[in-house]
C-alpha cells in the first residue's frame, strides 16, 4: 500500500468516525449513562440529554438578547413574576417552555405565599397581555361550562410563549422581550395584603425615652460625657479625627516609614501620641493636692529603704523620691515614691510618661509611682513564697479596705 492510499483510507476512517459521532441519538431512554463520545479532532459529544441541558445552563451567556443562538437553551424562557401586593419583582425567572401553569404556581406560591387556588394569572408579552387565567376560587368566567378555571393548569408555557426563542425561516432568532406573569391574590384575608410583608411603617418598633437613655450607662452619650469630664475641649469629630491619625502613624510604622509629627514609641516599641492628653483641674483642687503630695509626704523615706505599698500590701524597695514632671497632667503634680516590687504587680519598669523617660531600673510590671502616703517604710523583707500570711492578711484588711476607694492617681 502506498503512502498516499494509507492517507486516504485513515481520512476515510475519520470522516466515517465524525459521522458516527453526530448521529448519536439524544433520546434519554436508550442512552441514560453520562459517558461521552469523542471523535477523531478530540471534540466530545454528551450522550445523556440531562447532561446536555446541564452543559446549556452553565454556558449560557448573559448577553443583551438573551435568547440569541448559543446564549440559552432553546426551551428555556426568562420570565419576570410580579405580584398585586408586592413591590418586589422576581427578574428573568428560567423556566422551561415544557413546564405547565400548575409549576409557575408552586413557583409563585414558593416566592409570595400566595395559594395556587387564589392565583389569578395575566400572562404579558412586551407589555401586552396574552392571557388571563382566573383562579380556582373564583366563579367559572368561561363560556364553555365543561371547562373549569382550573383547566389551565396542565397548558404548557410553550402554548402561551411559543414563538420566544424559536427562529424564523432565514435562521434568524425571535427575540420576545420582557415576558412576564402578572399575579393577582385573590384571597381576602391575604398574608401580603395592605404591605405587611413589606411595610416595615406597620411594624411596631422599639422606643426608648430620651431620659431613659440619658441614666444608662455603658452607651456612647455616657461615654461621650465622661470624656468631656476629662477633656472640656472634647469631641466626637476630634477623637475620630485622632484615631484616624494613630490608625495612619501604626500603619507607616508597620511599613518602615518614619512617624507622623507628634508620634512616639513607648518602651514597648508601641505608638503613642508625643503630647499627653490635658485634664483640666480647677484651682482650688490642685491646691489641695500639692499641699497633700508636698515634700512633707516623704519626708520619712530615704532611697533604699524596704517598704509595703497600700493597697494589697505589696513589698519592695523604694528607687526614687521626688518630683516626676512626666505625670503632672494625669496628677495635678506633687511628690512621688518609685517602688521596685518584689512581684510583678506594678505598673512600669521605671519609665515615666508618654517620653518613657527612666528614673529607676526594673522588670516591665515590677516597678511604680505612688504616693507617699500610701507607702509605708520599715522592716519588711521579701516574703516567702511558702510562708502562711494568712494572719497578717486578716490584720490588715481593714487597713486596705480604708484605701480602696483611693484616687487612681495616687499610682501611676
Amino acid at each position: 500500500m502506498t503512502l498516499s492510499s494509507h492517507i486516504n483510507t485513515n481520512s476515510n476512517k475519520s470522516n466515517d468516525n465524525r459521522t458516527t459521532v453526530d448521529n448519536v441519538t439524544n433520546d434519554i431512554g436508550s442512552n441514560n449513562d453520562n459517558t461521552t463520545t469523542t471523535n477523531s479532532a478530540g471534540t466530545s459529544s454528551i450522550r445523556n440529554r440531562d447532561m446536555l441541558a446541564l452543559k446549556h445552563y452553565i454556558t449560557a451567556k448573559d448577553e443583551i438578547n438573551p435568547y440569541a443562538e448559543g446564549s440559552l437553551h432553546v426551551n428555556t424562557l426568562l420570565i419576570d413574576l410580579t405580584h398585586s401586593n408586592l413591590q418586589q419583582r422576581h427578574i428573568e425567572q428560567r423556566f422551561d417552555r415544557y413546564d405547565t401553569l400548575h409549576d409557575v404556581k408552586i413557583r409563585i406560591h414558593q416566592k409570595t405565599g400566595t395559594p395556587p387556588h387564589f392565583q389569578r394569572l395575566v400572562l404579558k408579552s412586551g407589555g401586552q397581555v396574552l392571557q388571563e387565567i382566573p383562579a380556582t376560587e373564583e366563579p367559572n368566567t368561561s363560556h364553555d361550562s365543561h371547562h373549569p378555571s382550573d383547566r389551565w393548569d396542565n397548558y404548557k408555557l410553550g402554548y402561551f410563549f411559543g414563538g420566544c426563542g424559536s427562529t424564523s425561516i432565514d435562521g434568524t432568532p425571535i427575540f420576545l422581550p420582557s415576558l412576564s406573569i402578572h399575579c393577582v391574590d385573590i384571597n381576602p384575608h391575604s398574608v401580603s395584603k395592605g404591605g405587611q410583608l413589606e411595610d416595615t411603617s406597620l411594624v411596631e418598633k422599639y422606643t426608648m425615652s430620651e431620659q431613659e437613655y440619658d441614666a444608662r450607662s455603658g452607651t456612647l452619650r455616657d461615654w461621650s460625657r465622661r470624656q468631656r469630664q476629662r477633656d472640656e475641649t472634647f469631641s466626637l469629630r476630634k477623637h475620630a479625627q485622632q484615631h484616624r491619625e494613630l490608625c495612619e502613624a501604626q500603619r507607616q510604622h508597620k511599613l518602615g516609614l518614619p512617624l507622623p509629627e507628634g508620634f512616639v514609641l513607648d518602651s514597648t516599641g508601641k505608638v503613642i501620641r508625643d503630647e499627653p492628653d490635658v485634664v483640666v483641674v480647677p484651682v482650688v483642687n490642685k491646691q489641695v493636692l500639692h499641699e497633700e503630695y508636698d515634700e512633707t509626704s516623704v519626708a520619712n523615706m530615704t532611697v533604699g529603704q524596704r517598704c509595703q505599698v497600700r493597697p494589697g500590701k505589696r513589698r519592695g524597695t523604694v528607687a526614687y523620691i521626688g518630683l516626676v514632671p512626666e505625670l503632672n497632667a494625669a496628677a495635678a503634680g506633687g511628690y512621688w515614691v518609685g517602688v521596685i516590687f518584689d512581684e510583678p504587680v506594678g505598673k512600669t519598669d521605671g519609665t515615666a510618661g508618654s517620653s518613657s523617660k527612666r528614673y529607676f531600673e526594673a522588670m516591665p510590671n515590677n516597678g511604680g509611682f505612688v504616693r507617699g502616703k500610701n507607702v509605708q517604710v520599715g522592716d519588711f523583707p521579701e516574703r516567702d513564697i511558702l510562708d502562711d500570711d494568712d494572719d497578717d492578711d486578716d490584720d490588715d484588711a481593714d487597713s486596705d479596705s480604708d484605701h480602696d476607694d483611693d484616687d487612681d492617681d495616687d499610682e501611676l
